[in-house]
């Protein structure tokens, strides 16, 4: 029994040193090396094959060049519409309004008749004084007949130069009275005329400042007349900005509710400017020849101003900006750079930015800003994208910041 435990033992023996050795071979493989361990380095380096960095592609339109260009200036200022041609109508003589016969949006002409003011009391007095006109020429009548008696007398010294000198005076005494009567009659007349309100010149009617049966006293406001033919737009502009402009120069006049642009012109420019503000009134005359404009509107002016010299322009939408910092993206030598650049003007209407530093006219620069480039990446301009090649719209967005 116990040789039969000994073989038995033997052979287990014999087989576990057997097994041992098979898996030592298959950890080892041909050359000894233990590659269960190469292949789990390898699956730790995370590279189990080497792929080319593809270049971005883009095509020709999202490259552009930058080009001399002449950028005019645009000087922009704002204020409402305003008619230099209004006129304030006045009560000349004080009572009671008794007709007004025209109200707000009417138009009238210059001299028209718009209301009367009750004057019975002048209406009196200019009765009085005819009399008392008439009366003058009594005096002066008789003044002058006794006059003529004297002479005649005086002629056969039946009177004394005195009493000659006497009717003489007395002539001239009734005389002044007559021209003293005939003056207050034209006065007291002028004032029974003031009664009837005229136009003083042609327009609308702005504003009644009395009703009919209301007290007005001389001098009191009755009507407000505006002339619309012409308008003015009064606004204001730096001091920094001033000596840009000219009187004459031609400027484009937006009009809040009208939707096409106006012609207008400067028409002054104020000699100080203001103390608080420190910005200088600007008049812009404008043609209204419809009327179809109204004082009071709200108006932009744009002035544009030439350009005397050619500046090196991008499009704006190639500028991105970072923390602060303008720049553009470069196609140098076949891989993508950044450039930080310095800006000057700015042609809002072309959509073009003078760049004063960072480029040359014969940089590639994109036309677009891009998101997700990197500095350094391979880059191409092609005629087509390729759909092997990782195209530049796949792995980088429009995005205007």
């Amino acid at each position: 029994m116990t040789k039969k435990w000994l073989v038995g033992g033997t052979a287990l023996v014999l087989l576990a040193g057997a097994g041992v050795a098979l898996w030592t071979g298959v950890l080892q493989g041909p050359d000894g090396k233990a590659a269960a361990r190469s292949e789990a380095t390898a699956g730790k380096s995370g590279k189990k094959d080497n792929k080319p960095d593809l270049p971005l592609e883009f095509l020709p339109r999202e490259v552009v060049q930058p080009a001399w260009a002449r950028m005019p200036s645009t000087v922009e200022f704002s204020g409402p519409l305003v008619a230099p041609q209004t006129s304030v109508l006045r009560a000349k003589a004080g009572g009671t309004l008794v007709s007004l016969a025209v109200a707000e949006g009417h138009r009238v002409q210059a001299g028209q008749v718009l209301g009367r003011i009750d004057m019975a009391e002048t209406s009196s007095r200019v009765a009085e004084r005819s009399a008392n006109l008439a009366a003058a020429r009594a005096t002066l009548a008789q003044a002058e007949r006794t006059h003529a008696s004297n002479e005649s007398l005086a002629a056969q010294q039946f009177i004394s130069p005195i009493a000659l000198d006497n009717s003489r005076a007395a002539v001239d005494t009734a005389r002044a009275a007559l021209n003293a009567a005939q003056a207050a009659l034209v006065t007291t007349r002028v004032a029974l005329r003031d009664a009837t309100l005229l136009a003083p010149i042609a327009g609308i009617v702005a504003k009644r400042h009395a009703l009919p049966g209301e007290k007005v006293a001389v001098e009191q406001p009755v009507l407000t007349i505006v002339d619309l033919v012409r308008l003015e737009l009064a606004g204001s502009v730096g001091t920094h900005e001033v000596s840009r402009l000219s009187e004459g120069l031609p400027v484009q006049v937006q009009v809040e509710g009208v939707a096409q642009p106006v012609a207008g012109r400067i028409a002054r420019i104020a000699p100080a400017a203001e103390p608080g503000t420190r910005s200088i009134g600007v008049a812009i005359e404008l043609a209204n020849p419809g009327q179809t404009l109204r004082a009071g509107q709200y108006a932009l002016a744009r002035a544009l101003l030439a350009d005397d010299r050619e500046r090196l322009t991008l499009p704006a939408t190639a500028v991105g900006t970072t923390a602060g910092q303008d720049h553009v993206w470069l196609i140098e030598n076949g891989t993508l750079a950044r450039r930080a650049v310095t800006l000057g003007r700015r042609d809002e209407p072309q959509g073009r930015v003078e760049v004063l530093q960072g480029v040359t006219p014969e940089s590639q620069v994109l036309a677009a800003r891009f998101d997700n480039l990197r500095e350094g990446a391979k880059a191409l301009v092609v005629a087509n994208k390729s759909s092997a090649v990782t195209s530049a719209a796949a792995t980088a967005s429009t995005a205007v910041k």
